[in-house]
């Protein structure tokens, strides 16, 4: 389980976080929601260590993450992928997928990783040798996704999926996450500005607000709260 307790990062004299305390239960994904500066992108800088804490303290699978290097963090089970789709450009696709399982030693573990995200992204497949610079924003999201799949995670971080794609696309990225849940038991926290579709395909439910866990509770529940809903959402 990934558990935050009393987390307060900083930039200089604003908090970011102010004490935010959560559980993320193994085999669950969880919405992050809550609008523009409201610390959802620092919350998952903070749990894979761009930023460190102030205080408090981040751990999962028995691991302290805040004392924890990066190039760690990967090797404890967790994948990061942030906003801005966040591949290389100047590579190939299949090249960007083999970055994903560069720390790992086992050549058949990644040729067979590999074959997986093809088979559970099939215009990757199709564009294998073009350059990243090359693909639509779907596809780029789905390169970013398999790139961070392919350290076969146990937790994955996923920064605003949504953002800039059309409602079809959207919906198939969220598709994906339900099967990766499902079949593979992985944990999932979304970040997302689009909250009606993060709380279609999550467990439970996340709201910051200026730094601060406002709500928190199961998914469905959230949805169908109206004045929550209004207060924090949007909707």
């Amino acid at each position: 389980m990934l558990e935050l307790d009393r987390v307060v990062t900083t930039y200089g004299a604003v908090r970011a976080l102010d004490e935010v305390s959560l559980a993320v239960p193994d085999g669950e994904i969880t919405a992050v929601l809550g609008a523009n500066g409201a610390g959802k992108t620092t919350l998952l800088r903070s749990i894979n260590g761009l930023v460190r804490p102030a205080s408090g303290s981040i751990t999962y699978a028995g691991h302290d993450l805040i004392t924890s290097r990066i190039e760690e963090v990967v090797t404890y089970g967790v994948a990061h992928v942030p906003d801005g789709r966040g591949v290389i450009t100047e590579l190939t696709v299949e090249e960007n997928l083999r970055l994903g399982a560069l720390w790992r030693k086992n050549r058949e573990e990644t040729t067979a990783s590999l074959a997986a995200m093809y088979a559970m992204f099939p215009p990757l497949d199709e564009r294998r040798s073009k350059v990243a610079d090359t693909l639509s924003g779907g596809e780029r999201q789905m390169l970013a996704i398999g790139r961070a799949l392919m350290s076969r995670p146990t937790l994955l971080l996923l920064d605003e999926p949504s953002l800039g794609l059309a409602p079809r696309i959207t919906a198939q990225i969220m598709a994906t996450l339900r099967r990766l849940r499902d079949e593979q038991g992985l944990t999932v926290v979304l970040v997302e500005q689009n909250a009606r579709s993060a709380l279609s395909v999550a467990d439970s439910a996340v709201v910051l607000n200026l730094g601060r866990v406002v709500v928190q509770g199961a998914a469905a529940e959230l949805a169908g709260d109206e004045k929550l809903r209004h207060a924090y959402l949007g909707f």
